[in-house]
Protein backbone atom coordinates (compact mmCIF):
# COMPACT_ATOMS: atom_id res chain seq x y z
CA UNK A 1 0.00 0.00 0.00
CA UNK A 2 0.71 3.74 -0.49
CA UNK A 3 1.08 4.16 2.79
CA UNK A 4 3.40 1.46 3.80
CA UNK A 5 5.79 2.95 1.00
CA UNK A 6 5.09 6.79 2.74
CA UNK A 7 6.29 5.33 6.14
CA UNK A 8 9.25 3.54 4.80
CA UNK A 9 10.27 6.46 3.52
CA UNK A 10 10.20 8.42 6.65
CA UNK A 11 11.80 5.59 8.68
CA UNK A 12 14.92 6.12 6.33
CA UNK A 13 14.80 9.94 7.18
CA UNK A 14 16.43 10.41 3.29
CA UNK A 15 16.15 14.39 2.05
CA UNK A 16 15.99 14.55 -1.66
CA UNK A 17 17.89 17.36 -2.74
CA UNK A 18 15.60 19.54 -4.83
CA UNK A 19 16.54 22.89 -7.13
CA UNK A 20 14.10 25.27 -7.42
CA UNK A 21 14.58 28.31 -10.44
CA UNK A 22 11.95 30.72 -10.33
CA UNK A 23 10.70 34.60 -9.72
CA UNK A 24 11.11 35.21 -6.12
CA UNK A 25 9.06 37.77 -4.46
CA UNK A 26 7.97 39.14 -0.75
CA UNK A 27 4.37 39.38 0.16
CA UNK A 28 3.83 42.29 2.57
CA UNK A 29 0.87 42.52 4.56
CA UNK A 30 -0.39 45.71 6.20
CA UNK A 31 -2.74 45.08 8.76
CA UNK A 32 -4.95 47.43 10.28
CA UNK A 33 -8.27 48.96 10.88
CA UNK A 34 -10.58 51.45 8.74
CA UNK A 35 -13.32 53.74 10.90
CA UNK A 36 -13.67 56.39 8.61
CA UNK A 37 -13.09 58.25 5.14
CA UNK A 38 -10.12 60.12 4.25
CA UNK A 39 -11.39 63.80 3.57
CA UNK A 40 -9.24 63.87 0.73
CA UNK A 41 -10.55 61.12 -1.04
CA UNK A 42 -13.73 58.95 -0.38
CA UNK A 43 -10.86 56.33 0.31
CA UNK A 44 -10.81 54.56 3.94
CA UNK A 45 -8.30 55.69 6.46
CA UNK A 46 -6.31 52.87 7.89
CA UNK A 47 -5.01 52.89 11.34
CA UNK A 48 -1.38 50.28 11.25
CA UNK A 49 -1.53 47.72 14.13
CA UNK A 50 1.19 45.73 12.28
CA UNK A 51 2.89 44.13 9.72
CA UNK A 52 4.19 40.87 8.70
CA UNK A 53 6.33 39.37 5.46
CA UNK A 54 6.63 36.06 3.96
CA UNK A 55 8.18 34.54 0.69
CA UNK A 56 6.25 35.13 -2.39
CA UNK A 57 6.24 33.32 -5.90
CA UNK A 58 9.01 30.82 -5.79
CA UNK A 59 9.63 30.92 -2.70
CA UNK A 60 6.25 29.37 -1.52
CA UNK A 61 7.35 26.56 -3.58
CA UNK A 62 10.30 26.47 -1.43
CA UNK A 63 8.66 26.43 1.59
CA UNK A 64 6.10 23.91 1.38
CA UNK A 65 9.70 22.02 0.24
CA UNK A 66 11.09 22.62 3.60
CA UNK A 67 7.93 21.47 5.55
CA UNK A 68 8.02 18.29 3.71
CA UNK A 69 12.00 17.78 4.61
CA UNK A 70 13.71 18.16 1.80
CA UNK A 71 16.88 20.37 1.22
CA UNK A 72 16.07 22.80 -1.33
CA UNK A 73 18.31 25.25 -3.20
CA UNK A 74 17.00 28.37 -4.64
CA UNK A 75 17.97 30.13 -7.83
CA UNK A 76 16.38 33.66 -9.57
CA UNK A 77 16.38 37.34 -9.62
CA UNK A 78 16.75 40.06 -6.87
CA UNK A 79 17.29 43.38 -6.78
CA UNK A 80 20.32 45.06 -5.20
CA UNK A 81 17.74 46.69 -2.37
CA UNK A 82 16.79 46.29 1.25
CA UNK A 83 13.71 43.46 0.04
CA UNK A 84 16.24 41.47 -1.61
CA UNK A 85 18.29 41.51 1.43
CA UNK A 86 15.10 40.60 3.67
CA UNK A 87 14.32 37.75 1.06
CA UNK A 88 17.70 36.34 1.32
CA UNK A 89 17.47 36.20 5.15
CA UNK A 90 14.34 34.26 5.01
CA UNK A 91 15.54 32.09 2.91
CA UNK A 92 18.61 30.90 4.88
CA UNK A 93 17.07 31.42 8.07
CA UNK A 94 15.10 27.92 6.65
CA UNK A 95 18.02 26.66 5.91
CA UNK A 96 17.93 27.15 1.62
CA UNK A 97 20.87 27.16 -0.48
CA UNK A 98 20.96 30.81 -1.92
CA UNK A 99 24.17 30.55 -3.65
CA UNK A 100 22.56 31.11 -7.47
CA UNK A 101 20.41 33.75 -6.69
CA UNK A 102 21.61 36.78 -8.68
CA UNK A 103 21.37 40.62 -8.04
CA UNK A 104 20.08 42.14 -10.92
CA UNK A 105 21.08 45.84 -10.87
CA UNK A 106 18.63 46.61 -13.61
CA UNK A 107 15.24 45.43 -11.39
CA UNK A 108 14.18 45.52 -8.16
CA UNK A 109 13.06 42.50 -5.66
CA UNK A 110 9.39 41.93 -6.21
CA UNK A 111 7.17 43.34 -3.19
CA UNK A 112 3.61 42.78 -3.32
CA UNK A 113 2.27 44.94 -0.66
CA UNK A 114 -1.46 44.14 0.54
CA UNK A 115 -3.49 46.67 2.99
CA UNK A 116 -6.19 45.32 5.09
CA UNK A 117 -8.80 46.27 7.18
CA UNK A 118 -9.79 43.70 9.47
CA UNK A 119 -9.83 40.62 6.81
CA UNK A 120 -10.84 42.66 3.79
CA UNK A 121 -8.23 43.92 1.07
CA UNK A 122 -8.67 47.25 0.36
CA UNK A 123 -5.43 47.40 -1.86
CA UNK A 124 -2.17 45.80 -3.05
CA UNK A 125 0.98 47.82 -4.43
CA UNK A 126 3.06 46.07 -6.76
CA UNK A 127 6.94 46.97 -7.03
CA UNK A 128 8.84 45.18 -9.79
CA UNK A 129 10.25 44.85 -12.90
CA UNK A 130 8.75 42.42 -15.46
CA UNK A 131 11.18 43.06 -18.47
CA UNK A 132 12.89 39.72 -19.96
CA UNK A 133 16.06 38.75 -18.51
CA UNK A 134 19.09 40.02 -20.28
CA UNK A 135 21.54 38.04 -22.28
CA UNK A 136 24.07 38.66 -19.63
CA UNK A 137 22.16 37.35 -16.67
CA UNK A 138 21.17 34.77 -18.74
CA UNK A 139 24.43 33.58 -19.09
CA UNK A 140 25.64 34.24 -15.30
CA UNK A 141 22.60 32.12 -14.10
CA UNK A 142 23.37 29.37 -16.70
CA UNK A 143 26.63 29.32 -15.60
CA UNK A 144 26.36 29.71 -11.67
CA UNK A 145 23.28 26.73 -12.20
CA UNK A 146 25.20 24.10 -13.44
CA UNK A 147 27.16 22.50 -10.46
CA UNK A 148 23.41 22.97 -8.85
CA UNK A 149 21.60 20.63 -11.56
CA UNK A 150 24.11 18.05 -11.85
CA UNK A 151 23.51 17.98 -7.81
CA UNK A 152 19.81 18.16 -7.65
CA UNK A 153 17.31 14.81 -7.41
CA UNK A 154 14.76 16.90 -9.04
CA UNK A 155 14.08 20.46 -10.31
CA UNK A 156 11.33 22.88 -10.24
CA UNK A 157 10.60 25.47 -12.50
CA UNK A 158 8.17 28.05 -11.01
CA UNK A 159 7.32 30.79 -13.62
CA UNK A 160 5.18 33.37 -12.39
CA UNK A 161 5.89 35.86 -15.52
CA UNK A 162 8.18 38.26 -13.96
CA UNK A 163 10.78 38.06 -16.46
CA UNK A 164 13.28 35.34 -15.42
CA UNK A 165 11.34 32.45 -17.61
CA UNK A 166 12.53 33.97 -21.01
CA UNK A 167 12.02 31.15 -23.63
CA UNK A 168 15.99 31.48 -24.33
CA UNK A 169 16.85 30.64 -20.41
CA UNK A 170 14.26 28.27 -20.23
CA UNK A 171 14.90 26.57 -23.09
CA UNK A 172 19.08 26.45 -21.99
CA UNK A 173 18.43 25.39 -18.47
CA UNK A 174 15.97 22.45 -19.82
CA UNK A 175 18.55 21.45 -22.24
CA UNK A 176 21.17 21.42 -19.48
CA UNK A 177 18.92 19.29 -16.81
CA UNK A 178 18.45 16.80 -19.94
CA UNK A 179 21.83 16.67 -20.66
CA UNK A 180 22.31 15.15 -16.58
CA UNK A 181 19.39 13.41 -16.86
CA UNK A 182 17.53 15.74 -14.37
CA UNK A 183 13.66 15.73 -14.56
CA UNK A 184 11.99 19.35 -14.67
CA UNK A 185 9.07 19.83 -13.73
CA UNK A 186 7.08 22.72 -14.64
CA UNK A 187 4.70 25.01 -12.54
CA UNK A 188 3.99 27.25 -15.87
CA UNK A 189 2.21 31.01 -16.19
CA UNK A 190 1.64 32.50 -19.93
CA UNK A 191 0.33 31.34 -23.27
CA UNK A 192 3.79 30.42 -24.90
CA UNK A 193 4.60 26.71 -23.85
CA UNK A 194 7.10 26.02 -26.30
CA UNK A 195 9.24 27.60 -24.41
CA UNK A 196 9.11 24.62 -21.48
CA UNK A 197 9.25 21.89 -24.51
CA UNK A 198 11.11 18.92 -23.39
CA UNK A 199 10.42 19.70 -19.28
CA UNK A 200 9.29 16.13 -17.39
CA UNK A 201 6.22 17.68 -16.36
CA UNK A 202 4.27 20.78 -16.74
CA UNK A 203 1.19 21.44 -14.18
CA UNK A 204 -1.10 23.78 -15.82
CA UNK A 205 -4.39 24.66 -13.67
CA UNK A 206 -7.72 24.27 -15.80
CA UNK A 207 -7.58 28.09 -16.35
CA UNK A 208 -4.25 28.37 -17.42
CA UNK A 209 -4.60 24.83 -19.61
CA UNK A 210 -7.69 25.93 -21.38
CA UNK A 211 -5.79 29.67 -22.18
CA UNK A 212 -2.53 28.19 -23.63
CA UNK A 213 -4.47 25.88 -25.86
CA UNK A 214 -6.50 28.93 -26.90
CA UNK A 215 -9.99 26.42 -25.97
CA UNK A 216 -12.89 28.64 -24.60
CA UNK A 217 -13.27 26.30 -21.46
CA UNK A 218 -13.05 23.16 -20.44
CA UNK A 219 -16.32 21.72 -19.18
CA UNK A 220 -15.80 18.00 -19.44
CA UNK A 221 -12.93 15.20 -19.50
CA UNK A 222 -13.05 15.24 -23.39
CA UNK A 223 -12.62 19.04 -23.50
CA UNK A 224 -9.50 18.53 -20.84
CA UNK A 225 -8.20 15.82 -23.23
CA UNK A 226 -8.71 17.74 -25.80
CA UNK A 227 -7.18 21.29 -25.22
CA UNK A 228 -4.05 18.91 -23.35
CA UNK A 229 -3.75 17.22 -26.93
CA UNK A 230 -2.29 20.47 -27.97
CA UNK A 231 -0.03 21.02 -25.25
CA UNK A 232 1.14 17.50 -25.47
CA UNK A 233 2.25 18.36 -29.13
CA UNK A 234 3.67 21.40 -28.24
CA UNK A 235 5.97 20.87 -25.61
CA UNK A 236 6.27 16.66 -26.07
CA UNK A 237 6.23 16.71 -22.25
CA UNK A 238 6.11 13.27 -20.69
CA UNK A 239 3.10 14.05 -18.47
CA UNK A 240 0.48 17.18 -17.86
CA UNK A 241 -0.89 17.14 -14.97
CA UNK A 242 -3.46 19.38 -14.36
CA UNK A 243 -5.32 20.66 -11.03
CA UNK A 244 -8.73 21.68 -10.98
CA UNK A 245 -9.06 22.61 -7.78
CA UNK A 246 -11.96 21.82 -5.81
CA UNK A 247 -12.29 18.36 -8.68
CA UNK A 248 -8.66 17.48 -7.83
CA UNK A 249 -6.29 16.97 -10.68
CA UNK A 250 -5.39 15.05 -13.56
CA UNK A 251 -2.44 12.97 -15.27
CA UNK A 252 -2.75 13.20 -18.90
CA UNK A 253 0.27 11.81 -21.30
CA UNK A 254 -0.17 11.17 -24.88
CA UNK A 255 -2.00 7.92 -24.78
CA UNK A 256 -3.94 7.76 -21.17
CA UNK A 257 -5.67 9.84 -19.06
CA UNK A 258 -5.92 9.46 -15.31
CA UNK A 259 -8.82 11.25 -13.05
CA UNK A 260 -7.44 11.97 -9.66
CA UNK A 261 -10.69 12.95 -7.09
CA UNK A 262 -10.02 15.75 -4.53
CA UNK A 263 -9.30 14.60 -0.81
CA UNK A 264 -11.01 17.57 0.68
CA UNK A 265 -14.04 17.22 2.72
CA UNK A 266 -13.83 21.24 3.32
CA UNK A 267 -12.48 23.95 1.23
CA UNK A 268 -11.97 27.29 2.73
CA UNK A 269 -9.49 28.67 -0.23
CA UNK A 270 -7.43 27.23 -2.97
CA UNK A 271 -4.74 29.78 -2.51
CA UNK A 272 -1.54 28.72 -3.03
CA UNK A 273 -2.42 25.32 -3.30
CA UNK A 274 -0.78 24.52 -6.93
CA UNK A 275 2.73 25.37 -5.32
CA UNK A 276 1.64 22.49 -2.66
CA UNK A 277 1.04 19.88 -5.39
CA UNK A 278 4.12 20.70 -7.37
CA UNK A 279 6.45 20.64 -4.25
CA UNK A 280 4.72 17.20 -3.25
CA UNK A 281 5.17 15.38 -6.71
CA UNK A 282 8.68 16.89 -6.65
CA UNK A 283 9.46 15.68 -3.12
CA UNK A 284 8.66 12.11 -3.63
CA UNK A 285 9.33 11.48 -7.47
CA UNK A 286 13.04 12.28 -5.52
CA UNK A 287 12.29 9.67 -3.59
CA UNK A 288 11.95 7.13 -6.20
CA UNK A 289 8.06 7.21 -5.91
CA UNK A 290 5.90 7.02 -9.56
CA UNK A 291 3.79 9.42 -10.87
CA UNK A 292 0.52 8.52 -10.07
CA UNK A 293 1.81 7.59 -6.28
CA UNK A 294 3.18 11.14 -6.43
CA UNK A 295 0.40 12.55 -7.61
CA UNK A 296 -2.19 10.71 -4.98
CA UNK A 297 0.37 12.10 -2.23
CA UNK A 298 -0.24 15.47 -3.71
CA UNK A 299 -3.79 15.58 -3.82
CA UNK A 300 -3.94 14.73 0.08
CA UNK A 301 -1.49 17.47 0.26
CA UNK A 302 -3.52 20.00 -1.62
CA UNK A 303 -6.43 18.84 0.46
CA UNK A 304 -4.88 19.92 3.66
CA UNK A 305 -3.99 23.56 2.88
CA UNK A 306 -7.26 24.09 1.05
CA UNK A 307 -8.58 23.63 4.11
CA UNK A 308 -6.80 26.44 5.88
CA UNK A 309 -7.00 30.50 5.62
CA UNK A 310 -4.29 31.85 2.74
CA UNK A 311 -1.13 29.78 1.39
CA UNK A 312 -0.40 27.01 3.95
CA UNK A 313 2.55 24.27 4.15
CA UNK A 314 1.86 20.58 5.28
CA UNK A 315 4.29 18.19 6.68
CA UNK A 316 4.76 14.38 5.49
CA UNK A 317 3.12 13.19 9.17
CA UNK A 318 -0.09 15.86 7.89
CA UNK A 319 -0.08 13.50 4.82
CA UNK A 320 -0.10 9.99 6.67
CA UNK A 321 -2.66 11.12 9.04
CA UNK A 322 -4.85 12.07 6.03
CA UNK A 323 -4.57 8.93 4.47
CA UNK A 324 -5.69 7.16 7.73
CA UNK A 325 -8.48 9.50 8.16
CA UNK A 326 -9.68 8.54 4.44
CA UNK A 327 -9.42 4.87 4.84
CA UNK A 328 -10.93 5.07 7.97
CA UNK A 329 -13.91 7.12 6.42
Amino acid sequence: MLIDKVRSIQSTEKKPSILVIGDLMIDHYIWGSATRLSPEAPVPIVNVKNESVTLGGAGNVVQNLVALGAQVSVSGLIGNDASGVQLIDILENEGVKTSSIIKDQSRSTTVKTRVLAGSHQLVRVDREVTDAISIEIEDELIDKLSANIVAADVIILSDYNKGLCSPTFTQRLIATANKYQKKVIVDPKGLNYAKYKGAFIIKPNKKELAEAAKTEKISSLSDLEEAAKTILQQTETNYLIVTLSEEGMAIITSNDSKLLPVKATEVFDVTGAGDTVIATIAYFLALGLAIEEACELANHAAAIVIRHIGSATTTVEDIIKDIENSLNN
